[in-house]
């Protein structure tokens, strides 16, 4: 059972109670068990779906820990013991490590082997109760305690915090996006969103070998990141007014990574013959995707979706940081940083001003 680890000062944690209600700042012990791994957070970036929770749109808990594009540093591993990440590297206390957004409960089966994240009785980081004896379980803490059977990788602190902090969920979701859709080589893509989502997109795309990459939104400040990032050309969403017909032309591969049904629908029919879409976005409710069926087998197309990624998307996507980092930008798409004390603040930029990303510095 879980046990108070006295070496450890109590640490603070920020909790969401709730749409429209201002963040609460609890401070708490920290309890472990013989299995658990104690991090000290030093970074964490505000994801979409925190945003979302945040306005109200997908629901959590009352009570819970936002947070889960997080990077931190080992405070305290099971005694007694070697402790591996998933690449089966030694770790030791002050390594720098990210893990991944869930962890599935010891003696859970998985109900495929490519799906470990709809395993049921999952737990998943920054999206938990939070509680007097779980406290630390999200990004926006002191401190987070990693559940047994947590895929975790060290990583170079070489890597900046701001980005080493969006491998565990948006690079690492892009990566699984990628899996989905097969091979790219000599490709024609299109990307609708220029989130993060759809940022790493066109960058992982592009290094994959696609022929021809296009990004699509309607916001032009992020629009303007797309050739920075490997994008060939990038659209307002928008029909020529003469033929009807989108600006953009046919594609191979659509990925959507908005999760509007306007655009959904947009990028089916923006496949060319024998082409496939790949759903990311829609994680919170909205209208349903009108679909032309006669489209889709006269056209001989194929639609699939994603939800999370599992542990060899979560291990791609580091390896992809890890090659990239220096070669494109990332670490300027949080455009604004706030402290943990900051964070009522933070979210209030994220919805007002729609930037990229958000970062929480955590001291």
């Amino acid at each position: 059972m879980f046990k108070e680890t006295p070496n450890f000062p109590p640490g603070k944690a920020i909790v969401f109670e709730g749409p429209g209600k201002p963040f609460r700042t609890v401070e708490g012990n920290i309890f472990l068990d013989k299995e658990s791994i104690l991090v000290r957070n030093r970074y964490t970036t505000l994801c979409g779906s925190d945003i979302h929770t945040f306005c109200g749109h997908r629901k959590e808990p009352d009570e819970v820990v936002l947070g889960h594009e997080i990077a931190g540093d080992i405070l305290w591993l099971p005694q007694g013991e070697t402790v591996k990440d998933m690449r089966g590297e030694t770790v030791a206390v002050g390594d720098r490590v990210t893990w991944s957004i869930f962890t599935v409960p010891p003696g859970i089966e998985a109900p495929r082997p490519d799906l470990p994240q709809k395993s049921e009785q999952l737990f998943k980081y920054g999206h938990a109760q939070a509680s007097t004896h779980d406290l630390f379980n999200g990004g926006l803490a002191d401190y987070c305690v990693l559940r047994p059977n947590t895929a975790f990788l060290k990583i170079s602190p070489e890597i900046p915090l701001k980005v080493a902090a969006t491998i565990s969920c948006a690079h690492a979701t892009v990566a699984g996006a990628l899996r989905v859709a097969g091979d790219i080589a000599g490709k024609s893509v299109l990307v609708f969103g220029a989130g993060l989502l759809g940022i790493s997109c066109v960058s992982m795309c592009r290094e994959a070998g696609a022929k021809w990459v296009g990004l699509i939104d309607n916001d032009e400040l992020r629009l303007a990141w797309g050739p920075k990032f490997g994008a060939d050309e990038i659209y307002t969403f928008a029909k020529n007014n003469d033929t009807g017909r989108f600006i953009w032309p046919d594609v191979d591969l659509v990925f959507d990574m908005t999760g509007h049904p306007e655009a959904m629908k947009a990028g089916v029919e923006s496949l060319a013959l024998g082409g496939s879409a790949i759903w990311i976005g829609a994680v919170f409710p909205a209208a349903p995707v009108p679909v032309d069926a006669q489209l889709i087998v006269r056209r001989v197309l194929g639609i699939k979706g994603l939800h999370n990624y599992n542990y060899d998307d979560f291990l791609k996507a580091a390896v992809f940081i890890e090659n990239n980092y220096r070669k494109y930008p990332f670490e300027q798409l949080v455009e604004k940083e706030f402290t943990l004390n900051e964070v009522d603040n933070a979210f209030r930029y994220a919805t007002e001003s729609k930037p990229v990303r958000v970062g929480v510095v955590i001291n």
